[in-house]
């Protein structure tokens, strides 16, 4: 198709832009050099470029060839790396220690960065779309910081779009589907306040330890016995530290963890039934405890249109057959979430590579699969067109 064949013609340059961004990662709010390369190239395109957006976001604004006519749509790329060291020797592995683009953030900025080129030359749309370089997905809400110092009311969008890859489909399948497609995720500290004592002497004690290692078993109730079986959620104990000798019996204990749900209805009930389990178990061994619960990022819903256009793109792409409708939502986070509460959208997945490549994300030996960066961008621009036709277009259609 032509909008394949142009991009596949810069492919090489796409590549060159993705492994340098690979070899010189930033992560949450230091992406600099990332946000300024990413400016430069807007600038050298013609698109009007925003920048200082939740510190080192960057927006673009283009205009189709017909200019304004209020109807808009919002493409979101993550830009940041992760605090990870990385483990492959290719040439562009990371030049930066305990750092890594362990996500595919690299290839996700430069997909949209194609379809921005490729835009700013054809426009053949009517109306505007904005290319939103986003900082700090992994972990530290860089979306809820861009939506709280108003993205949409100085770029609205009557619809935003996310696209990440996915190592466990293979390239030339994308993946899409209304409704949860991500969870919504939290973080929890228990602290749990014992008395301390000798450990040859435990009567004397009120040992935390003891009472913490109920609450855990406790917390594995929260799923299994308060969440519908036709529901999801799950509540992991990642973390116990306690004591500092062998012969000690320790006065306090703390509990870390997560928290995740499919939707916010199952998130405030496993909330509510920790805090439960917090106020009330402690009190019957003599202890005492608190929870300090730290609200992460809310389920990343699709909505229902946006989910139909960006699968009907898909298809037109790569054939009806290889997009996925029924695939399941992952328990995985996406701070996405935070820019389809103000706006309808729809987040979907792109193959990179299935089980040849090995690695799934957030691992050492990760790599984007550059061979995907042309199919990701021919995404981005055949969704603009087709969700912004050109009146001709229209006109024709009906």
């Amino acid at each position: 198709m032509p909008i394949l064949n142009r991009i596949a013609e810069f492919h090489d340059e796409m590549t060159a832009w993705r492994r340098d961004f690979h070899a010189h990662p930033e992560i949450a709010f230091e992406e600099h050099r990332t946000s300024a390369t990413v400016a430069a190239k807007l600038e050298e395109w013609g698109i009007e470029v925003h920048r200082g957006i939740a510190g080192t976001g960057v927006v673009g604004v283009l205009h189709g060839a017909g200019g304004p006519t209020g109807r808009s749509i919002g493409l979101r790329a993550d830009m940041d790396a992760l605090p990870m060291e990385e483990g492959n020797g290719f040439a562009h592995r990371s030049t930066v220690p305990g750092k890594m683009h362990g996500c595919g953030h690299d290839g996700h900025t430069t997909m949209l960065l194609g379809a921005a080129k490729y835009l700013a030359e054809t426009r053949r749309f009517d109306g505007t779309v904005h290319f939103i370089f986003q900082p700090a997905e992994e972990g530290a809400g860089g979306g809820k910081r861009m939506v709280e110092e108003g993205l949409f009311r100085r770029f609205p969008c009557d619809m935003v779009f996310g696209l990440h890859n996915w190592p466990e489909l293979e390239p030339g399948r994308m993946a899409v589907r209304s409704g949860p497609v991500m969870a919504g995720a939290d973080k929890f500290e228990i602290t749990v306040t014992g008395h301390g004592g000798h450990a040859a002497l435990p009567h004397h004690t009120v040992d935390p330890v003891v009472v913490a290692a109920q609450m855990v078993l406790a917390i594995q109730t929260l799923v299994s016995r308060n969440v519908s079986p036709t529901e999801a959620g799950v509540v992991s104990v990642t973390q116990i530290q306690a004591g500092s000798a062998f012969n000690v019996i320790p006065g306090e204990v703390v509990l870390r963890g997560t928290v995740r749900a499919l939707t916010n209805e199952v998130r405030t009930l496993l909330e509510s039934g920790l805090r439960r389990i917090v106020d009330t178990l402690p009190a019957a061994f003599g202890a005492e405890a608190s929870l300090n619960y730290i609200a992460g990022y809310p389920p990343t819903i699709n909505a229902a249109d946006p989910s139909e256009l960006s699968a009907a793109v898909a298809a037109t792409l790569l054939g009806t057959e290889r997009v996925l409708r029924d695939v399941g939502p992952s328990m995985g986070a996406e701070d996405f979430a935070f820019m389809l509460n103000e706006r309808p959208g729809s987040y979907a997945w792109i193959g990179q590579g299935g089980s040849a490549l090995g690695c799934m994300l957030h691992n050492a030996r990760y790599d984007f699969n550059d061979e995907i960066l042309p199919i990701g961008a021919s995404y981005w621009a055949l969704l603009v067109e087709t969700a912004l036709p050109r009146e001709d277009a229209r006109a024709a259609a009906e």
